[in-house]
């Protein structure tokens, strides 16, 4: 075999697998995931408690959220039993922040 025929044949060689390699999504697509990551992985608790701050420092009504990452529990104050932060002098959305409540330790359950 001359070295220009065994170059041809090795290019047609590899346009051949290219072209194998562009065809095969065509014929069995892959399929859709429609499914989105959660963003944050919280739980949180129905319904409103009576929160108090484990230093004493703060006792308000507010909702629970369990981050389930790492099992910090902590308390958002809603400044009454409604399920949402309501502040009836101001007229403008309230924003709270939450204080640390205690931790489930989640890894303890594969002992």
């Amino acid at each position: 075999m001359k070295p220009l025929t065994l170059t041809n044949l090795l290019l047609v060689a590899i346009a051949v697998l290219l072209l194998v390699l562009v065809l095969r999504p065509l014929r069995t697509p892959q399929p859709v995931q429609a499914q989105a990551p959660e963003p944050y992985p919280f739980f949180l608790e129905p319904g409103t408690y009576l929160l108090r701050a484990p230093d004493g420092s703060t006792q308000t009504y507010g909702k629970v959220v369990v981050d389930l990452t790492n099992g910090q529990i902590w308390g958002f104050p809603t400044l009454g039993p409604q399920p949402f932060p309501v502040n009836a002098v101001e007229t403008k959305p309230q924003t709270t922040h939450p204080f640390a409540l205690g931790r489930f330790a989640f890894e303890d359950t594969n002992k």
